[in-house]
C-alpha cells in the first residue's frame, strides 16, 4: 500500500510518500529556521502559521516527486504527537481532510515511534529480520526514551524524560 505521511509535530512541515510500509518514494521538507531566528528558539503560533501556508505545497510536491496520482494514495498518516499542539492540529487536519476526500483510511502516528521505526525504511525484509531485538534510544526536542524493539510493532518502553 502506497501512505502519504505527513509530519508537523515543531517548526519543520514535511511529507513524504512510503510504499508498502519500507520503500520512500518521495520525501519533502521545508524548515522555518530563517523564520524563528529573530526570537531565538520556536515560536509555537509562528510555527503552526508557517506550517499552513507551507503544507498544500508540500504535500504536493512529495506527490509529484514520487510520480504518482492522487488516485494512488491508499492512505493517508499524520503524526499525533508529541510535539507542539497547534503545529500538529495543522498536520492532523490537512491528513484527515484529504483522508476524507480521497475516500482512503487516516492513521495517526506517534513522532517517537516514528523515529525508532525509521532505521527500516528502505531496508530489505531478510536484513530487517536480522536486527530484531534492538535497543533504540529516540531524542526529538525535549522527548526522550530508550525502547527495546522486539520486532515491528512490538516494543517495551525502558525509560523517559517526558
Amino acid at each position: 500500500m502506497i501512505v502519504l505521511g505527513i509530519e508537523t509535530s515543531c517548526d519543520e512541515t514535511a511529507a513524504a510518500i512510503v510504499d508498502g510500509g519500507m520503500r520512500v518514494l518521495s520525501s519533502v521538507v521545508r524548515d522555518q529556521i530563517a523564520q524563528h531566528r529573530p526570537y531565538g528558539g520556536v515560536v509555537p503560533e509562528v510555527a503552526s502559521r508557517n506550517h499552513v501556508v507551507a503544507i498544500p505545497e508540500v504535500i504536493e510536491e512529495a506527490v509529484k516527486q514520487a510520480g504518482l496520482e492522487w488516485g494512488d494514495i491508499g492512505a493517508v498518516a499524520a503524526t499525533y504527537g508529541p510535539g507542539l499542539a497547534s503545529s500538529l492540529l495543522v498536520g492532523l487536519s490537512a491528513g484527515k481532510a484529504l483522508a476524507m476526500s480521497l475516500g482512503v483510511p487516516f492513521i495517526g502516528i506517534d513522532h517517537i515511534e516514528a523515529h525508532i521505526y525509521s532505521v527500516f525504511l528502505n531496508m530489505d525484509a531478510d536484513t530487517r529480520a536480522g536486527i530484531c531485538p534492538f535497543v533504540a534510544l529516540a531524542v526529538s526536542g525535549g522527548h526522550t526514551c530508550l525502547v527495546r524493539v522486539e520486532q515491528l510493532g512490538h516494543y517495551r518502553l525502558l525509560g523517559q524524560t517526558v
